[in-house]
């Protein structure tokens, strides 16, 4: 028997026909994360840096009457936003995260600017979407300052987390439940440092195993405050502070 082969058959290096038309049930995004941080830098030099230099955020919203949002990267790429960091004890946070820069000032001296309330609600919309497509869980939208609470403060105490909470956008905490904790810790005395240790790393944190209330320990404590409780962000693990841990899940 002769087989014969036509021309139609023939494979030719460097040519590939791959058949996208079935696809598998079982996958999910490869984004997990949303990073916000604070630029510290003008509309103009932050669309400057994050453009040519060499750190990159997936986008940027402008502080404007009408605030402009930039896609930098593609999110289907790695940007440069989160540097040495971990979160639930997942390291290299820049390839399972989208990047948002929200120009601010931040810290100026004792004084941090305020945001912009229109900004903000950009900013809000922004998430909205990216949790909808990439389906991120509420304890997965994080600051930069609870990623890398040793080296990084923003996006400040000033950033409206519980403005965005309400909105459906973030984690937070029982607000009742917290009251209730904090009567207990008052009348019954804080638990150790080991216990507060435990509770930021059931909660995503790194944060030393030591026991102590060392250095380390307090930049974690104070990047937790000025997430949840950033009327004071001081480091200290006083009852507000452990009720708090204690009723978020």
């Amino acid at each position: 028997m002769i087989l014969l082969l036509s021309a139609c058959s023939t494979y030719r290096p460097g040519e590939l026909d791959i058949d996208r038309s079935i696809q598998a049930k079982s996958q999910n995004s490869r984004v997990e994360f949303v990073v916000l941080h604070y630029t510290s830098a003008s509309n103009e030099a932050s669309l400057r840096i994050l453009s040519e230099r060499n750190v990159s955020s997936h986008y940027l919203v402008t502080n404007e009457a009408h605030p402009h949002v930039y896609q930098l990267v593609d999110e289907s790429r790695r940007a440069w936003h989160a540097g040495v960091s971990a979160w639930f004890d997942r390291s290299d946070m820049n390839s399972g995260s989208i990047g948002i820069e929200i120009v601010n000032q931040g810290r100026e001296g004792d004084q941090w600017e305020p945001y912009n309330p229109v900004q903000i609600q950009v900013v809000a919309t922004l998430l909205q979407d990216i949790i909808r497509r990439h389906q991120i869980k509420p304890h997965n939208i994080v600051g930069h300052s609870d990623i890398a609470p040793q080296r990084k403060i923003d996006p400040g105490p000033l950033f409206p987390w519980k403005q965005l909470a309400d909105q459906g956008i973030g984690r937070w905490y029982d607000e009742d439940k917290a009251r209730q904790y904090e009567q207990e810790f008052l009348t019954l005395g804080l638990p150790d440092i080991a216990w507060t240790q435990a509770q930021l790393r059931r909660l995503g944190y790194t944060v030393p195993h030591s026991g102590e209330l060392d250095k380390a320990s307090k930049n974690v404590i104070a990047a937790f405050q000025m997430h949840y409780r950033p009327a004071q962000y001081d480091g200290l693990p006083d009852a507000q502070t452990l009720a708090i841990m204690k009723a978020l899940r």
